[in-house]
């Protein structure tokens, strides 16, 4: 048994293939040898290389540690490492590219160059801004980023300063308004200043450890020592430069499983090509080629359109073959304007997340992050958390660094004496955490969301190992951190499609399909045009079982009707209701109803806000309900939320339980007239919020909502 197996997990080689389809049978159950798996979205890809390597460990073909897995994320290596320990082969490294270069680079640098290895920097603005001043280059943020950007690419395509100019000569627009020789004397300078300071970037990494192996073979010899077996997942990204630093891992070697799907290419912007992937059994000609194209994600509906829409756009792409029950059809939703899509999408949002689904499997993807802003202060409007996916990584937030320091600092004098899920919330009290999250403030309630999510984990770990204390919580989050595995948090994602390429949602809306947007109007050239249509592709494939779609025909409320829906949607025009047909012109959405000015019942002024109208009163005035009633529907509401394990604002938000308390009605017709209190709330709470409005205890059993 490999080291590390335990009760619950594989007893024998068997046992990793059994659960899988045919497709993924094929890969785990042939351990050695080249093999390259065209593994299309919603498909299972992780789980057939993950046995394939268990079925290697637990066969007796190799050991564990000979194994390296290579990914593009730190959280699909975190996924990777958590599987494999689940399959009872914890010593297996899986790393990113960097990850992995890097960490060969620190341990042979002293042996290769001498003396400490040189510090690698996270930005590379700040040397590119040193290099332009002194070529005497005025250039703004966006410029020094454009040509970091520029830089990184060079860099992956292996083009030094020397040769930029002829290599980019007819093929790429000038950056930052510098013609090509211009650039090239910027990266050498830029090298400069990275030399005088002793630091690298991480293209640097990559670029030092394909040059340290091909000239040190002892250095080489160790590492295709230590590591004699490789998976490449997300193969389709890869760029030259990883595919030369693999090429030497390998040595000549044929131990190699590379998994990906030419549909999912969407990185050509940093050098990442579908080329090494679709040529692979060219450059192996032993190789294995294995499909996946079980579809295991999304509904048969979501499928066909997504099958539909990528049509033959794609080289070497899969059509999916959906596995999953049916669900809703996708549709395809027109509105006037961006602000009206917005408040659209907020409102079916918000009527998900009433009828049950929680917020953190609902997802609003864009194709530029500029569409986000919206869409949050739509949501912000109407109470509905949210997170936007891309900014800080959730182990890195302040207000979770400060609840593990409070944690560390409490472990020791945690006497067991209550459960942890409550030790816990009594600690991360300090950092800002409260039983009620806040009324108002996205920012606040963003913060207020990720102590919520200690919080549950805390109640979730303790459900399967209830001696489990403070101590041993604080040891999860770091093993967590270090794999970048966050706990869920209670919020709507906000993500662009880039950031959203490996995740999924039982819900997604995909915002702004139209002309302009998708594609996005710098696409030029055939080549780009399809990258524009697998993103979208990859969007739509995020979707479990809801996905939505919408466009709006201008961008400011009243502003000229120019946009139409993207033309990749034609395809797919039928079965998404689309009445228009290939190449017409769809007539402009009807302009919604204005909606009749509502007045402060207290001081007579119109009401702006979706919060002040559902209430029916001003900001500016005070409360007219009663502050006992008040606090006694939020103490039910507190207790309901923790029976059914959701949020407070899923019974009802802040503004909704406002309502109630001003209105006071005593019949459950009056109930249902207060916005937000629809017939299913209607039929779980009805009776229990008349009962606290009339002042009397509620008293009921138990009922989870499922």
């Amino acid at each position: 048994m490999p080291v590390g197996a335990v009760e619950g997990r594989p007893a024998s080689a068997d046992d990793i293939l059994s659960g899988l389809d045919p497709e993924q049978h094929a890969v785990a159950a042939t351990p050695t040898g080249p093999m390259c798996v065209l593994a299309g979205a919603g498909t299972g890809k992780t789980r057939a290389i993950t046995h394939r390597i268990a079925y290697g460990v637990w066969s007796g073909t190799y050991h564990a540690h000979q194994v390296l897995a290579v990914t593009f994320t730190a959280r699909a290596a975190g996924e990777m490492r958590t599987r494999l320990r689940s399959l009872g082969v914890p010593g297996v490294q899986a790393r990113t590219f960097h990850a992995a270069a890097l960490r060969q680079l620190q341990y042979f640098w002293p042996q290769a160059v001498g003396g400490a290895p040189p510090e690698v920097v996270a930005q590379k603005a700040p040397a590119v801004a040193e290099a332009a001043g002194r070529l005497r280059l005025r250039l703004d943020r966006p410029a020094l980023r454009d040509l970091a950007s520029e830089i990184e690419w060079a860099k992956v395509n292996l083009i030094t300063p020397q040769n930029y100019p002829q290599e980019v000569a007819g093929k790429r627009d000038g950056v930052a308004g510098l013609d090509p020789t211009a650039v090239a004397r910027l990266m050498s300078t830029y090298e400069d200043v990275k030399g005088e300071r002793h630091t690298i970037d991480f293209e640097d990494v990559l670029l030092l450890m394909v040059g340290i192996l091909d000239a040190h073979p002892r250095i080489a010899a160790s590492v295709r020592d230590q590591y004699r077996h490789f998976v490449v997942d997300e193969y389709q990204d890869v760029n030259p430069v990883q595919q030369q630093l693999l090429d030497l891992w390998l040595g000549g070697r044929q131990e190699i499983c590379v998994v990906g799907d030419p549909a999912q290419t969407i990185y050509s912007f940093t050098g990442a090509s579908p080329t090494h992937l679709l040529e692979f059994p060219r450059r192996h000609p032993k190789a294995t080629v294995v499909r996946l194209v079980r579809n295991y994600r999304s509904s048969p509906q979501i499928v066909q359109v997504a099958n539909l829409v990528l049509g033959a756009g794609a080289r070497g792409g899969i059509e999916l073959r959906a596995e999953g029950a049916a669900g809703p059809a996708p549709g395809v939703t027109a509105y006037p304007d961006d602000m009206a899509e917005a408040a659209g999408v907020a409102d079916a949002i918000r009527e998900l997340i009433g009828t049950g689904t929680p917020a953190s499997q609902i997802a609003v993807l864009f194709r530029t992050n500029a569409q986000s802003q919206a869409v949050e202060s739509a949501l912000a409007s109407r109470d509905v958390p949210y997170l936007v996916r891309g900014g800080e990584r959730f182990f890195s937030r302040t207000e979770v660094r400060q609840a593990l320091l409070l944690l560390r600092g409490a472990s020791r004098g945690d006497s067991g004496s209550a459960p942890l899920g409550t030790a816990v919330r009594d600690v991360i009290g300090g950092a800002g955490w409260s039983p009620e999250p806040p009324a108002a403030g996205a920012a606040s309630r963003e913060r207020w969301e990720s102590l919520e999510a200690l919080a549950n984990l805390a109640d979730d770990l303790s459900a399967s190992e209830p001696e489990l204390r403070i101590a041993g919580f604080v040891a999860e989050l770091d093993r967590r951190a270090t794999e970048q595995h966050a706990p869920t948090v209670q919020g709507v994602t906000l993500a662009s499609l880039h950031a959203a390429k490996g995740l999924e949602w039982d819900a997604v809306f995909l915002i702004g399909c139209s002309e302009g947007l998708m594609p996005i109007s710098m696409a030029e050239g055939a080549e780009r045009i399809e990258e524009e249509r697998r993103l979208l592709y990859v969007g739509l494939t995020r979707a479990r079982r809801d996905l939505r779609l919408s466009w709006a025909a201008a961008r400011g409320a009243g502003g000229r009707a120019g946009r139409k829906p993207t033309r990749f949607l034609q395809p797919a025009a039928r079965v998404l209701g689309m009445t228009t047909g290939p190449g017409s012109r769809p007539s402009a959405p009807a302009a919604r109803k204005p909606r009749r000015p509502k007045n402060c019942r207290t001081c007579g002024a119109v009401l702006e806000s979706a919060a002040e109208r559902k209430i029916g009163r001003c900001a500016d005035c005070p409360p007219t309900y009663d502050e006992a009633t008040f606090d006694r529907l939020r103490a039910w509401r507190l207790e309901i939320s923790r029976e059914q394990e959701v949020p407070a604002f899923v019974v009802f938000t802040d503004a909704t339980l406002t309502a109630i308390a001003e209105t006071g009605p005593d019949s459950v017709d009056a109930l249902s007239q207060i916005p937000g209190v629809g017939p299913r709330k209607l039929a779980l709470y009805g009776d229990d919020v008349l009962t606290v409005l009339a002042g009397q205890e509620v008293v009921h059993t138990s009922r989870k909502d499922s």
